[in-house]
């Protein structure tokens, strides 16, 4: 669902879909048919967003109070739900998406 490389995990704080997220600023979605591509100015990496739901969730999170209600608003399905919290760890570890107070 995201392409977010080998060994991108970081030793930062666990990802908690519980809390709010955003798209971090650093990061460009350029939407595709397939989904979106994601650079990331900082790391200057390339990724991508494997699926038209996935980008609408992470466009959506900074609207949201917590990652599921992102989920709930871009029509994921519930058997789907548990890859989408793993893909957005995955951008959460690899600096896509990132926490918001």
């Amino acid at each position: 669902m995201a392409d977010a490389g080998a060994g991108s995990a970081s030793a930062g704080p666990a990802f908690d879909p519980g809390l709010p997220y955003r798209c971090s600023p650093s990061v460009a979605l350029r939407p595709e048919p397939f989904g979106a591509l994601v650079y990331h100015f900082g790391t200057r990496k390339l990724s991508f967003l494997k699926t038209p739901e996935l980008v609408a969730v992470v466009s959506g999170l900074e609207n949201h109070p917590d990652v599921h209600a992102a989920i709930e608003a871009a029509g994921v399905e519930e058997s789907q739900r548990p890859a989408y919290l793993r893909a957005l760890a995955g951008l959460a570890a690899n600096g896509t998406i990132e926490e918001r107070s």
